[in-house]
């Protein structure tokens, strides 16, 4: 047999025009559709044992009952699974009350101008709490639905009848409609074994679910588990054997996350159509595997920045180890985090979280994680700063607090020198960052400096002529710097000689 939870999952939104949609214009007609619908499937299912899909039967009927059902304020993530425990609940309160004829309920002709009912916009079935009211805004503005409270109660108030008998007179009944809902298998295979077991654990129930239904849970979460810690696994393996040697590999290797996010959404398909878990074991298993699912999907964003950001590197007019690579990086993980809160956000709306409490949550979030992360982030913005000034480069030579050596390696916590004495340095970039670097690598040319010390008693010709002979040396010298000329001068007195200074770059 088929529940009729998989018949509204998988005819919403694939009704056709010629199977019609629910009269929905009073409360009588709405009553009517609804009633009329689930007796049909009742029927057929009592007819066959097991509704064939081939029969296009869950088309029009489903749809109709759909139609009933104003299921706006439910969670998005359980609102299909929801409104079909509804249905259920609501059919088995109808079939235990007796019905007032139906032209005593309010009709189309009773509700338009001069009916007896004119412009009534909300009605209760007598004997019970269940209220059909008129939609006032959305899709099915103006159209008389079972009301968001009767919607929200429906569980409860059939709790609290179910021990009265069905009614035996007015509209057909439906028996043990809600039983069927909650205990049977949804596949034909699993329904054959499901026939031989005995009641106790075949319509049994254990936390709220059928007894016979909690192995198949646990085999199916441990396989949705297993499947994705591999996918994983997979992942992390092949990414670091094709990363920067084969790039269209390494592009490819996001199939495996890409694929460990679909999994949660296998596994609840698989509780709904193969073993119709129902109630709040499923809106619990359907959220926990929605949450993953957008973790999941974190992953894949900054999997697919990682790899877009690889791609770009690799173009010859980009260095690796540069400063802009570096950038580009950064962005990458930037653009990351920004496309990780639209996904925890719209996940979050989904599974019914207002967004004024996720804006909250994230907000929050964001505090502790600056407030836990101050280090990180202090080194984040002078990398950032460096990125920005360039005031260095791989291969260059530079100065820093005592360190003289050459930049091996710009990463974006710390940039490595090789000292001079070939010892390797570790420099936090925000030190770099707010203090003086010397870059040796950048210099135009070699300043040096030469002081000739020439005794007092030396005669003046001789001094004159030492001088000139050091400006003829210097004169139109191999590799001077044009721009800086030579210089000789008196610099300084001495107490047994006096200084002649030489410049020249």
């Amino acid at each position: 047999m088929l529940p009729l939870l998989v018949l509204l999952v998988i005819s919403a939104g694939r009704a056709s025009a010629q199977d019609g949609v629910a009269d929905t214009s009073s409360p009588r007609a709405t009553l009517r559709s609804f009633i009329d619908a689930c007796n049909e499937i009742h029927a057929a299912v009592e007819r066959q044992g097991y509704l064939d899909r081939s029969e296009g039967l869950e088309h029009g009927v489903v749809r109709r009952i759909l139609d009933c059902i104003d299921a706006r304020e439910l969670p998005a993530f359980a609102r299909e699974e929801r409104a079909g425990e509804v249905a259920a609940c609501l059919k088995e309160i109808i079939d235990r009350v007796d019905l007032p004829a139906w032209d005593k309920i309010p009709g189309t002709e009773d509700i338009e101008e001069g009916g007896e009912h004119e412009g009534i916009s909300r009605w209760r079935i007598p004997g019970t709490r269940i209220t059909i009211a008129r939609v006032e805004e959305g899709r099915q503005k103006h159209e008389y639905l079972f009301s968001p409270g009767t919607v929200y109660r429906a569980v409860d108030y059939y709790h609290s009848v179910e021990s009265k008998p069905y009614r035996t007179s007015g509209p057909e009944v439906s028996p043990n409609l809600y039983r069927w809902y909650m205990s049977s298998p949804g596949h034909p295979a699993v329904a054959a074994i499901v026939e031989h077991l005995p009641n106790r654990l075949r319509y049994g129930r254990s936390f709220g679910l059928t007894n016979w239904k909690w192995p198949g849970l646990f085999i199916a979460s441990a396989i949705a588990l297993a499947i994705m810690a591999l996918a994983y696994r997979l992942q992390v393996v092949s990414s670091n054997h094709t990363r920067g040697k084969r790039l269209l590999l390494y592009m490819l290797t996001i199939v495996f996350p890409v694929g460990a996010m679909i999994v949660p959404m296998w596994m609840t398909d698989a509780l709904r159509d193969w073993l119709t878990i129902r109630g709040t074991p499923l809106y619990v298993a359907n959220f926990a595997a929605i949450s993953i699912a957008i973790l999941a999907a974190v992953v894949v964003v900054f999997s697919a920045t990682n790899r877009i950001v690889e791609v770009i590197i690799a173009s010859p007019s980009v260095n690796p180890r540069g400063l802009n690579a570096q950038l580009i990086r950064i962005a990458s993980k930037l653009i990351g985090l920004a496309l990780s809160v639209a996904v925890f956000l719209i996940g979050g709306q989904y599974l019914g979280i207002p967004i004024a409490t996720l804006l909250a949550s994230a907000g929050i979030g964001g505090v502790a994680l600056a407030l836990g992360a101050q280090d990180t982030l202090k080194t984040l913005f002078g990398t950032v700063v460096l990125m920005a000034d360039k005031p260095f480069r791989v291969g260059e030579r530079i100065v820093f607090q005592g360190y003289d050596g050459v930049v091996e390696d710009i990463g974006l916590r710390s940039t490595k020198l090789r000292l001079l004495t070939s010892h390797q340095v570790t420099i936090p970039n925000d030190e770099l960052a707010r203090t003086d670097i010397e870059n040796i690598g950048r210099r135009q040319s070699i300043r040096r400096v030469a002081d000739i010390h020439i005794p007092l008693d030396t005669p003046q010709e001789k001094v004159e002529a030492a001088v000139a002979a050091v400006r003829e040396e210097l004169k139109d010298h191999e590799g001077m710097d044009p721009d800086f000329p030579p210089r000789v001068y008196f610099f300084d007195f001495l107490p047994n000689a006096f200084t002649i200074r030489v410049i020249y770059w």
